[in-house]
């Protein structure tokens, strides 16, 4: 009786390396899953403060104490200086912006004041006084909720975000400030 020579792998043994491969990774993804849901609420959280930090510069720079209503107003560089208040991927969306798995939109305050004067050049595609407001408020919500993010977040002139785990957009809030409920302010 002759002796096969064994080499190679089994059926079993390619079975079992697939099997282990395919628990590993069943291990793995939710855990990246989640990962990218935490790097879209941080990429959500860095763009409302870009938002505040933007409007604070164009306010006490450009608009007499006042506010741009549109993001694209402060994608606009003053008159001479070659620097816009925001960056182009923020300010390139009217009415909103998607960023990072979540929707960035910015409303006028309920008073809506307008501004009277400003200090820009409007053909340096600086903003009409009648597009100035005394006050906004900007929302960042989950494009998807559950996949791309689970909080919701707000901020306001006065520069203090807020989470929720509901929806904080203007569609429920009107122009006013929505209610934060189960959550709270992140600063």
């Amino acid at each position: 009786m002759r002796i096969r020579d064994t080499k190679g792998f089994t059926l079993i043994e390619l079975l079992i390396v697939v099997a282990i491969i395919g628990i590993i990774a069943a291990i793995a993804v939710p855990g990246l899953l989640r990962a990218r849901m935490s790097g879209n609420e941080a990429s959500a959280i860095g763009s409302l403060r870009a938002i505040n930090s933007s409007q604070q510069a164009f306010s006490s720079s450009c608009a007499n104490g006042f506010y741009a209503s549109e993001l694209s107003q402060l994608a606009v560089a003053p008159g001479g200086t070659g620097a816009p208040f925001i960056s182009p991927d923020l300010g390139a969306g009217a009415p909103d912006v998607v960023k990072s798995g979540y929707t960035i939109e910015m409303n006028g305050g309920a008073d809506g004041d307008a501004g009277t004067e400003d200090s820009c050049s409007q053909a340096d595609g600086g903003p009409a006084a009648a597009d100035l407001i005394s006050s906004y408020y900007a929302f960042a919500d989950p494009v998807t909720e559950g996949s791309t993010g689970v909080r919701f977040f707000y901020t306001n002139t006065l520069g203090t975000i807020y989470f929720d785990s509901a929806t904080l957009s203007a569609e429920t809030a009107g122009n006013d400030a929505p209610a934060v409920a189960t959550g709270g302010p992140l600063q």
